[in-house]
C-alpha cells in the first residue's frame, strides 16, 4: 500500500509539473513552403524589378583614394531605416545609414578618425583594417562625446568595422556596420566595381508596426531577413547593370552577426577570389566561395553574355530571406 501511494504521489507530481510547463499558447503549425516561384530566372529568390530605377542604397564602389591622409569622421546616430518594402525598423546607425558608409583608403595611408556619438547610450567603433590598441580606441563613447584617433592602413583588402560595445552581437544586429576597403599601393587592374554587405535583421512588431530587435531570435541564429546593403533582395527589385565581358570587381563583407555568406553569382565563374588582405596568391576559377562572419573576400568575374544574372548566398535559406540580388548584363 505504501509503495501504491508513493507511486501514485509521483505521478501526480509529475502531471502537475508537465501542466505547469505547458506553454500558454499552443505551438504554432509549421510553414508551409511556397510554391509559386517570384520570378521565371532560375534562382531568382525575389520579383525582378526594372534596371532603369536605381536602388535605395547605391552598390558602386567609391572611387580610389587620393592623398595619403584622409579625414574621415562618423556619428553614431539611432534612426528608423527601411529594411524591406513597407518594413520600418528602430536601427543604430553610423552616419544615420544601414550599413554605414563606404570608406576607402590606400595601402600605408594616414587615417585621421574622428567618431561622434549622437545617441543617447554608449557605442564604440571597430575598424578591422586598423592595428591598434582596442583599449585605447575602441573604448566606449558616450553620448554627446567624441573621440579622435589615428592608424595607418597597411595590409590591403575588404574589412568589416562596427560597434564594439557589449553585447556586441545586440549592436551589430541593429545596424552598426559598414566597410572600408584598403587598395593596394599599384592599383588593380580597371574593373566596374561593387561593394556588398551581407547582414542579417531579427525583428519583433509594435504596436506601431515598426519593427525592433528580437533578441531570442538573434540568439537562436534565426534572422527574419538576410540581406545585402541593409534590405531584402534590393538589387533583385533593382538589377544592377553592367556590361557583356566588362570586368566585375565585387566587394563583399559579412557584417552578420551569425550567418556566414556563401557567395555566388549565377551563370559566372569567378576569375579570381582574394581572401582578407590576399594579394599574391588569389583562389581561381571557382564558383562559390565562403566569406565567415568579420570577415572579406573580393571576387573577380565577367559575364560572357546577355542577360539576368543572380547573385546570393549559396545558403538558400538566407537567399530566400533576401540573400539575393540581380545583374543585368547588356
Amino acid at each position: 500500500m505504501r509503495r501504491r501511494l508513493i507511486v501514485a504521489g509521483l505521478v501526480a507530481i509529475t502531471v502537475a509539473f508537465a501542466c505547469r510547463e505547458r506553454p500558454e499558447h499552443p505551438t504554432p503549425p509549421p510553414a508551409t513552403p511556397p510554391t509559386n516561384a517570384p520570378a521565371d530566372v532560375s534562382h531568382g529568390e525575389a520579383p525582378i524589378g526594372s534596371a532603369a530605377e536605381p536602388a535605395p542604397i547605391e552598390a558602386a564602389a567609391p572611387p580610389r583614394a587620393t592623398g595619403h591622409v584622409h579625414r574621415l569622421r562618423i556619428a553614431i546616430k539611432h534612426a528608423k531605416i527601411t529594411i524591406a518594402d513597407g518594413v520600418t525598423y528602430d536601427a543604430w546607425t553610423f552616419d544615420g545609414r544601414v550599413p554605414g558608409p563606404v570608406l576607402r583608403v590606400t595601402e600605408g595611408d594616414t587615417v585621421d578618425f574622428t567618431l561622434v556619438n549622437q545617441a543617447p547610450m554608449p557605442h564604440s567603433l571597430d575598424f578591422h583594417a586598423a592595428e591598434i590598441a582596442p583599449s585605447r580606441a575602441y573604448v566606449n563613447l558616450m553620448p554627446h562625446d567624441s573621440l579622435h584617433y589615428r592608424f595607418v592602413a597597411r595590409v590591403p583588402g575588404a574589412f568589416m568595422y562596427h560597434c564594439g560595445t557589449a553585447p556586441v552581437a545586440l549592436h551589430i544586429a541593429n545596424g552598426m556596420y559598414g566597410a572600408i576597403i584598403v587598395d593596394p599601393r599599384q592599383s588593380r587592374p580597371a574593373a566596374k566595381e561593387f561593394v556588398f554587405v551581407q547582414s542579417e535583421f531579427y525583428t519583433k512588431k509594435l504596436p506601431d508596426s515598426t519593427r525592433v530587435i528580437d533578441w531570442d531570435k538573434l540568439l537562436g541564429l534565426a534572422p527574419d531577413y538576410v540581406v545585402f546593403n541593409g534590405r531584402e533582395a534590393e538589387y533583385a527589385h533593382h538589377p544592377i547593370p553592367v556590361r557583356v565581358g566588362e570586368p566585375l570587381r565585387i566587394y563583399v563583407v559579412n557584417a552578420g552577426p551569425n550567418r556566414f555568406s556563401a557567395f555566388h553569382v549565377v551563370g559566372a565563374i569567378f576569375d579570381r577570389v582574394y581572401l582578407d588582405g590576399s594579394l599574391t596568391h588569389p583562389l581561381e576559377g571557382v564558383q562559390t566561395v565562403t566569406v565567415p562572419v568579420g570577415g572579406g573576400a573580393i571576387f573577380e568575374t565577367r559575364l560572357v553574355e546577355a542577360g539576368t544574372y543572380p547573385f546570393v548566398s549559396h545558403a538558400f535559406a538566407d537567399a530566400t530571406k533576401g540573400a539575393v540580388g540581380m545583374f543585368k548584363a547588356h
